[in-house]
């Protein structure tokens, strides 16, 4: 079977063909699937994408009516990157990886937090333009005697709430459907409760087109201890970017971190001359706050844990359809 598989980075292309122990035929493509790499599909027989690519109707329409291809997975959790609904109309099969290594996303998110937490995002900077001197921008608390917020305890939140217990940090979290393993590390409390208590929150909900968006908005960030950081791994939508700018340029909250942002397509995966080339106006915006916000390029599942994972359960899934028609990680349009 010949499966093309975009956004394969050059440092991932072994381990494509170190796990293809089914002896696929790959076709790997370093770029996101996109409107102008369409066609690079053609004589395939199924597409493998990933967060980011454009899995739209119109490319989903060019796969499955002028190439035949039925079967169009991802190598990611998330999946508001593909039309389900186009997908149904046309007859294509969708698949997932349901979960990879959770310490991946959950030690970056610990890391970005720490390193806001002790300042070194400002203390390297200052560094690195040859200031050594101790600042009072510096003073910290110290983790083991502080606080630290879940959003979301689920299998990475219950991940990074272990990496700070075990630190000796009072972890607390505020999620309806946690881990089964969540309250050996964390206490739950309200959000209200966890946002007025905590020194780093840190988010770790999925993003629901149509119903969580802007999830932390104005409201939220007031809610929390102006010395207080916030960590964001989850998804860029499921927060109010410009909220978030304003609550740090007022001094509502300490920093913000994110491995995430909004319109990801025109940002992650590009490089560009300085920030104020960064193509939406808020991201830009929010970048310039920098180091009281920093920002990674989405780099929290790129471990080489969680690439297996993701690797070895696509072609698992590709493996289970082209033997049975169907696999337990397909997904159906709800609509």
């Amino acid at each position: 079977m010949k499966i093309v598989c975009y956004g394969v980075r050059p440092i991932e292309e072994p381990y494509f063909e170190k796990l293809n122990k089914y002896d696929f035929d790959l076709k790997l493509v370093t770029e996101f699937l996109t409107d102008d790499n369409v066609d690079e599909a053609e004589g395939m027989d199924a597409v493998l994408i990933r967060g980011n690519c454009a899995a739209s109707a119109k490319n989903l329409k060019i796969f499955a009516e002028d190439y035949g291809i039925k079967y169009v997975f991802t190598r990611s959790v998330g999946y508001n990157h593909i039309d389900l609904k186009a997908a149904k109309e046309l007859g294509i099969q969708i698949a997932r990886v349901p979960n990879y290594s959770p310490y991946a996303v959950a030690e970056l998110a610990m890391t970005l937090g720490m390193q806001m937490f002790r300042h070194t995002n400002i203390a390297t900077t200052d560094s690195a333009a040859g200031n050594f001197t101790v600042t009072p921008d510096l003073f910290s608390k110290e983790i083991h005697s502080s606080t630290v917020g879940i959003i979301g305890a689920g299998k990475i939140g219950t991940a990074e709430a272990k990496l700070y217990d075990g630190m000796g940090t009072k972890v607390l979290a505020s999620d309806s459907h946690p881990s089964k393993h969540a309250a050996e590390y964390v206490e739950f409390k309200s959000l209200d409760e966890v946002l007025a208590t905590s020194d780093i929150v840190s988010i770790h909900i999925p993003y629901f087109p149509g119903e969580n968006e802007n999830f932390v908005d104005a409201e939220f960030l007031k809610k929390m201890k102006k010395s207080a950081v916030l960590v964001n791994t989850a998804r860029g939508e499921i927060a109010d970017t410009k909220a978030i700018t304003e609550a740090v340029k007022n001094g509502e909250i300490a920093g913000y971190a994110g491995d995430v942002v909004i319109d990801e397509k025109d940002i992650m995966g590009h490089k560009f001359d300085s920030v104020d080339d960064i193509p939406n106006a808020e991201v830009r915006e929010l970048a310039k706050l920098y180091p009281k916000v920093i920002l990674t390029p989405h780099m929290g599942s790129f471990t080489e844990p969680a690439l297996e994972d993701m690797i070895s359960i696509s072609f698992e899934n590709f493996h289970e359809t082209f033997t049975n028609g169907t696999n337990k990680n397909v997904l159906e349009y709800q609509g």
